[in-house]
């Protein structure tokens, strides 16, 4: 009978810690997503694990290709992603979280390149390289006046830039210049424009096909908001040298 009643007891617990487990992939996105990192795996990754723990979940995190990340998420299969941009499509199949942070979405250009942003007007006739299954805005996306191939990641479109084959590619700043900081490439190769083509709040979203979605959802705000309270979120962007 003790043998039963133990062994009872261990079944209980692994279902209590499935259920407060967390599955989340996203793609290497320094300093916001880090591969590779043990105690730092990257400013959102730190946000959004501490943000679940506060409420009793344990995320596990891997790595993986957007296009992907996305898709598992948006199927159920994996729980959330931890950091998304707003685009009204999908809303269609994500539930998203409140916003945690800001990105500030920058053209890069060549250095040299007297380029500057003021509008999707000034893009006319250029080849902007985008990342594939990114969100830049439904003005961007929609718009007929300039091409946008497409790259599995930001690093395929540097190198395609400094090439020569598009004119301009975006993405965060503080992103792209960790980026290629972090990828050996020469910084002094490129520059930004100073004009921003839109600010992206970022936030967690998990599939709708998933059940647990608004469960996990309203465990994330719940805790932003604790560790806010507690210190624990401003303590985090100090250790990577961001600023509010």
């Amino acid at each position: 009978m003790r043998y039963i009643l133990v062994f009872i007891t261990a079944l209980l617990s692994s279902f209590a810690a499935w259920g407060n487990s967390v599955t989340a992939a996203q793609d290497p996105w320094p300093p916001f997503v880090m591969k590779g990192a043990v105690n730092n795996q990257g400013i959102a990754i730190d946000i959004v694990t501490a943000a679940l723990a506060s409420q009793g979940y344990q995320v596990k995190f891997k790595i993986m290709p957007w296009s992907r990340a996305l898709n598992e998420v948006k199927e159920g299969r994996i729980d959330i992603l931890p950091a998304t941009w707003f685009t009204q499509e999908r809303t269609n199949y994500l539930t998203y979280s409140d916003s945690y942070l800001e990105n500030s979405l920058k053209f890069i250009k060549k250095a040299g390149d007297s380029f500057e942003f003021d509008g999707i007007s000034s893009l006319n006739g250029k080849k902007i390289g985008i990342v594939r299954g990114y969100g830049y805005g439904d003005e961007f996306l929609n718009a007929g006046n300039f091409s946008r191939p497409e790259a599995n990641d930001l690093i395929a479109n540097l190198k395609k830039l400094k090439a020569g084959r598009i004119d301009l590619t975006l993405e965060d700043e503080l992103v792209a210049k960790s980026s290629i900081t972090d990828k050996g490439l020469n910084a002094a190769d490129f520059s930004f424009t100073s004009n921003a083509l839109s600010v992206n709040p970022l936030h967690v979203t998990s599939g709708k096909a998933n059940p647990r979605a608004g469960e996990l959802i309203s465990a994330f705000n719940k805790g932003l908001a604790a560790i806010k309270s507690n210190g624990k979120f401003n303590e985090i962007l100090d250790r990577y040298g961001i600023k509010q």
